[in-house]
This record gives structure tokens, sequence and C-alpha cells, in this order.
């Protein structure tokens, strides 16, 4: 029987299967009412892990979530990310993980979230340009501050987590991963190991004919989707996966949800786990 729930940290348990916010529209207008809707509709669903970034929208995303949910419930986690800005004269969206900017984009987003602390606060990106022990040290430095809870990383490979574990405790990687792309099957190993939660996004992707052809045979035997496959063969591949779907639709926001009660046989599962990846 899979879990549906993960305690990232140990002690800060959430369900398993989250939300992405990245893909809802902030503009005002009827797109923006529908992001509202679809936000307070996934946490009545159960949703207790939702996921955002400074980078979506340069933190509109997070106003966004705060007018559809605040005052949040009792344990819903909010996760943001930092370390990407607007910088130079075009700017251009680069990665800048310099303590002062660090420091200021989280200060940026209590104040936006409307909360004195982020539970899981995550760097969106390792900064080449700055030793990484001034930017987890940023973080670190925070996190005795009272003003972030636990830290995690984004992007990062199976050696850069072993060398930001010698800074600092990680409590979560977000690398991109799903069934049709497992290149960071290293870093998930080594999450498992740790017990590190691991969110992979665009935890569901689809290439061409083959692959995803067999994923569809596997649904229709199932009565189910291929989404709802790709989501529940996730959440069966490790017990650290948590994944993070990101939809502006409700309708496709009850699809996503609906995948943790499907169950996939050991036969299913060998079929998905022999798939190759797309060229």
């Amino acid at each position: 029987m899979t879990s549906t729930a993960f305690g990232i940290g140990g002690d800060l348990k959430v369900r398993r299967l989250g939300f992405g916010a990245m893909h809802l529209p902030t503009e005002p207008g009827r797109a923006r009412e529908t992001s509202l809707a679809v936000a307070r509709r996934a946490v009545e669903l159960g949703v207790t892990l939702i996921d955002t970034a400074y980078l979506y929208g340069g933190g509109a995303n997070e106003e966004l979530l705060a007018e559809a949910l605040h005052p949040y419930p009792d344990g819903l986690l909010i996760t943001t990310k930092v370390g990407v800005a607007r910088s130079g004269p075009s700017s251009e969206w680069k990665l800048d993980g310099r303590p002062a900017v660090l420091r200021d984009q989280v200060e940026q987003a209590l104040r936006r979230l409307r909360v004195e602390r982020i539970d899981l606060l995550q760097l969106h990106r390792i900064d080449p340009q700055t030793p990484l022990a001034d930017q987890l040290g940023t973080l670190r430095d925070l996190q005795t501050e009272g003003k972030v809870g636990r830290i995690g990383l984004s992007e990062v490979t199976a050696a850069e987590l072993g060398q930001a574990r010698e800074i600092v405790d990680v409590a979560s990687v977000q690398n991109r991963y799903n069934l049709l792309d497992r290149e960071h099957e290293p870093v998930l190993a080594a999450c498992e190991a740790a017990g590190i939660a691991f969110l992979p996004w665009r935890p569901v992707a689809w290439g061409e004919s083959g692959a995803s052809t067999e994923v569809a045979v596997v649904a229709a035997e199932l009565d189910a989707t291929p989404t709802q496959v790709a989501l529940a063969w996730l959440l069966g591949h490790s017990p650290v996966i948590l994944p993070i779907p990101g939809t502006a639709r409700i309708d496709h926001l009850e699809e996503n949800l609906a995948a943790e009660g499907l169950r996939l046989t050991q036969a299913h599962r060998d079929r998905l786990d022999q798939l190759p990846e797309p060229a």
C-alpha cells in the first residue's frame, strides 16, 4: 500500500500529492479569478503542499496564493523559492545567489505570503558565481533568525546535494523528473537514502509516440488517464517522491488528485519501468 503522507524534514507532514502553482495566471481579469478558484479548490480537496517561487511573476504568484488562501488553514505548507533575479541593463532573469539578494527575496516573500516564517524555502538554482557556502549560509542565518523553517534545493546533482548537506540540513530537493525523464535518478536515490523529500517538477511529460503510447495502453486497461498513470507511477516509484502537478483548470486539478487512488499492478509497473526515455 502506497503511503499518502510524508514528513518533510522528518516532522512537517504533508499529503504526498501536492500542487504546483506556476501555471496560474496572475493578471487581473477572468483568468485570475479562475486561478483563485483553482487554488481554493486544491485546498478543499485536501492538498497540503503548494509550490511557488519568486521567479513566477516576480512574486505575483505568491501574492495570488495569499489572496486565495490567507488566512491559511492549519497544516497547509506553501513552499517558495529564491535565487533568481532580474539583473543587468536588460533586466533579464538570471541566477543570483548573493547573500543580500537572497535575504531581500526572503523578506519580500514573507510580506507577500503574509507569514512570519517560510516553513520550507528552496534555493531555486545554485549560482555558480557565488560560493555555495555563502548562499546556503545566508539561508541558514535566516533559519536561525526564525524566518525560514527548513531549507531545500532545486535542480542539483547528487554531488551538489552532498556538498550542500555538509553546510546545512537539506529537507527537500526539487528536480525535473517523470516517468519518461529519469535523468536525475541518482539524485532521487540519494534523497531516498537520506529521507529527503524529492519534489519532481514537470511530473507529467509526454514524448514522441512509442513510450507515451504504452502509457496510454496501461491507462485504458485501468480506465484512467495517461496523466493519472504517470502520477500513480511516481507515487509508487519511491516513498520520498512528492509530485506537484500544476494546472490552471479545476477539472485537470481533480483529475490529477484522483491519481492517488489509482492502483497499478506489478505487471503494469514492470511495463512502465522498462519504458525507454524519448530521444
